[in-house]
């Protein structure tokens, strides 16, 4: 019998990567197409999610390919994604009627100041664990249903869009939920990317007809929503299909709850944090929903079949490994690796800090029209300075949700379990320990995301029996011990908390 593997669909925010994994949790194949980000407007992001799903399948046939594996070898597959980009299609066509709005987006910034003139942020947080904001799902799907262009409906006229959502002949989904409908024909979603909408009830676990009335969304347009890893499994891929196999699809989570699960960070008290486009710290609660007065979030962190679910807290940072791209942006440096020699280069700052907002602040300030500030230049500023303190914006912007976490929580911040594309970078970590004053711990497999989606659908269908397994599997690479000289670094993180005052409130309407 041939040897069996589980594959993981990792859609993100730059492009799609599709990964196979055996038993011990090692890659045994890898393949990664990017998709155009488009930008209508200034600060709207969008994606074509018809461009997403071909990158999808071709990722996926591109890495059986290479690594020479039949889709029989496959024992399931899960998908992660990029949370809370948001789409609409139309049934009977198979297609969008509009580009997906982006999580980074901010069109619907003045509908998330309305409810907050209307006194809703506590209503809301109450139910789901969310700020409003316009980071969630709901005011970019509220936007699509009365702005969605109907020519792209072939057929639709322009007041036809409502009325055929409420007959659930458009659906709305995540980018997970167009994933698993394109590959099993059935429309779901998991607990976790459900808890990011904004609409849905994380205590209850179901979607709320409150919340969707406010946002006028449609329950009969919304998904089914199962369990992060489902023994009853989500559907299969159709053996006529692009496959030509049929292929269980049995585990879904959000990217970041998926590192979560992929560095086994199962207990309470466990946390990770992921540095991509922007970083995400979570911190396992167990089955309790723990509150933030810290201005975190309160979300599901992952859900067996069976068994109850595992709430976390989280702080989401808006930009950090998009710091680093902007700095190639604008020429300071040819490409990301760079970043540590010329940080190196320098002993310190120079009294430079680099406020990164380019799309506003998310966790613990949650300021929308914050916008990105370089402060404390001197003519005698060089690039490896405003370096430097981009990268020590990384770990400063971590250190405020740091802080957070332990005041909500009440748990003491052990080690840190680090995962993403940043944390190549050993000047980035071992600032990052230095910062926070504890341990950075950097797995083998830094694809964390992938891993995890891939052990939520590989317990589903028994390719793994526990997750004692997949505890045996984690293998630390490199340790970082805090050096940092206590009261530098906190006379220096002072300075950095009056920066990011002067960021906040900047943009105006039409980004002025």
């Amino acid at each position: 019998m041939s040897e069996r593997y589980v594959g993981a669909i990792d859609q993100g925010t730059t492009g799609t990567r599709f990964m196979v994994f055996d038993h011990s949790g090692q890659v045994v194949a890898n393949a990664y197409e990017k998709h155009e980000q488009i930008y209508p407007e200034p600060g709207w992001v969008e994606h074509d999610p018809a461009e997403i799903w071909e990158n999808t399948k071709s990722v996926i046939q591109k890495a059986l390919s290479n690594a020479d594996l039949g889709p029989d070898q496959l024992a399931a597959i899960g998908v992660t994604n990029q949370r809370e980009t948001t789409l609409l299609w139309d049934v009977e066509s198979d297609r969008p009627i509009h580009n997906a709005i982006v999580w980074q987006d901010r069109r619907t910034t003045d509908r998330v100041e309305r409810l907050e003139s209307e006194d809703k942020v506590d209503w809301i947080r109450s139910k789901t664990g969310l700020e409003a904001d316009a980071y969630f799902s709901a005011t970019k799907a509220e936007w699509l249903l009365d702005n969605a262009d109907p020519i792209k409906l072939q057929r639709s006229r322009p007041e036809d869009v409502r009325d055929r959502s409420e007959d659930g002949e458009i659906l709305f989904g995540t980018i997970d939920t167009w994933l698993i409908y394109k590959l099993t024909g059935n429309h779901i979603t998991d607990v976790t990317n459900a808890s990011r909408t904004m609409l849905f009830d994380i205590h209850e676990m179901a979607w709320d007809e409150e919340l969707c009335e406010e946002f006028s969304v449609p329950m009969a347009m919304l998904p089914e929503v199962r369990p992060s890893s489902d023994d009853d499994h989500y559907g299969s891929t159709d053996p006529d299909g692009f496959l030509g196999s049929e292929v269980p699809v049995a585990g879904a989570l959000g990217d970041q709850q998926a590192a979560l699960f992929g560095q086994t960070c199962f207990d309470e008290g466990d946390a990770k944090n992921t540095y991509g486009t922007g970083s995400f710290f979570l911190m396992n609660t167990g089955n309790e929903a723990v509150e933030s007065e810290h201005g975190l979030l309160t979300t599901v962190g992952f859900q067996r079949s069976g068994e109850p679910v595992n709430y976390a807290l989280e702080g989401a940072i808006f930009i950090t490994g998009a710091a680093i791209e902007w700095l190639e942006d604008i020429d300071l440096i040819d490409d990301a690796a760079q970043t540590a020699e010329l940080a190196r280069s320098v002993d310190s700052t120079d009294g430079v800090y680099v406020v990164p907002a380019f799309t506003g602040l998310g966790a613990p300030h949650w300021d929308q029209r914050a916008r990105g500030t370089v402060l404390g230049m001197t003519r005698g500023t060089r690039k490896e300075h405003v370096v430097r303190a981009t990268l020590e914006s990384i770990a400063f912007q971590t250190r405020d949700v740091a802080e957070a976490m332990e005041a909500d929580s009440g748990i003491e911040l052990g080690d840190l379990r680090v995962d993403g594309g940043a944390v190549k970078n050993n000047f980035l970590c071992q600032l990052q320990a230095n910062i926070i004053d504890t341990t950075i711990l950097r797995p083998e497999v830094d694809e964390t995301t992938a891993l995890g989606s891939a052990y939520a659908a590989g317990l589903a269908v028994g390719y793994w029996e526990t997750i004692d397994e997949l505890r045996d599997n984690w293998q630390i690479d490199r340790e970082f011990e805090s050096e940092g000289d206590a009261e530098d670094v906190d006379r220096r993180y002072a300075r950095w908390g009056e920066a990011v005052e002067r960021s906040k409130d900047w943009a105006r309407d039409g980004g002025e």
